[in-house]
């Protein structure tokens, strides 16, 4: 694994990312995606890169059994404390598990961190290997202006406007210490479907998970006040090309075909 990425999460901090402020929109709308995707519990699901289980943790408590694999031992430490969850070391591109035995794969941050695209469609073939005909392969992608969007707002840009710019260019976020994120790869809206084809999973769909709402400017405020609306406009739009790219996060979503 990469060290700057090793060293970014054993700060121990995106546990929390995503239960508090901001953060929680990309948690809400992940599961408005992955509920309407995935089986119906009970599945046997396997969370590749689950980190410290925030995930794991609602499939869990949904009835679904959860196997957490991450290959940073601070989050399977985190994560084997999660009722309903077993977890343990292992790479998204060798997955310890045997073909065809869960319902559902999720790589809801491997992707992120590969920045090869051999490694990532390696990781989604060893994906569509585990999950049974039919089940469901779901990986999270982060959008190629992410980077950029999120310096402008947060009045940044000009100081990490090599490195953004790069990310813009390349794909290839190199972040420094200051922009708050590691290495990373940026997807432009149409290439996730294609590493899904070419990995033995056609006919995959994407669906952008925040939209151009993480940009507002008093979105927490506005998520107190009217969670259900954002939630109700977010998915009324979550399939529409022209916003995929604009979208912070976007899930993708194939089937193992029979």
């Amino acid at each position: 694994m990469d060290r700057d990425v090793l060293r970014y999460y054993e700060r121990g901090e995106e546990d929390r990312r995503l239960r508090e402020g901001d953060g929680r929109l990309e948690l809400w709308r992940t599961q408005d995606v992955l509920r309407r995707v995935l089986p119906a519990p009970p599945a046997r699901v396997v969370d590749v890169g689950g980190g410290s289980g925030v995930h794991a943790e609602w499939l869990a408590a949904d009835g679904h059994a959860v196997e957490l694999v991450d290959p940073v031992p601070l989050h399977v430490e985190q994560a084997s404390r999660v009722p309903g969850v077993t977890a343990r070391l292992g790479d998204a591109r060798d997955l310890p598990e045997p073909d065809a035995s869960a319902d559902a794969v999720l790589l809801l941050g491997p992707l992120y961190h590969l920045v090869e695209r051999a490694d990532r469609v390696r990781a989604l073939r060893e994906a569509a290997r585990v999950v049974r005909p039919g089940g469901v392969v779901a990986a999270a992608t982060i959008g190629r202006h992410a980077a950029l969007h999120d310096m402008l707002r947060k009045r940044r840009y000009r100081g990490e406007r090599a490195v953004v710019d790069a990310s813009v260019a390349t794909g290839v976020l190199r972040a420094t210490p200051e922009m708050g994120f590691t290495t990373a790869y940026l997807h432009e809206a149409g290439e996730p479907p294609r590493e899904f084809a070419d990995a033995g999973l056609p006919g995959a769909r994407s669906y952008g998970l925040e939209g151009a709402v993480w940009l507002f400017g008093g979105l927490e405020e506005l998520l107190e006040q009217d969670r259900a609306t954002v939630l109700e406009v977010l998915r009324a739009v979550e399939s529409v090309p022209s916003l995929l790219g604009v979208s912070g996060h976007v899930i993708t979503v194939a089937s193992r075909p029979a």
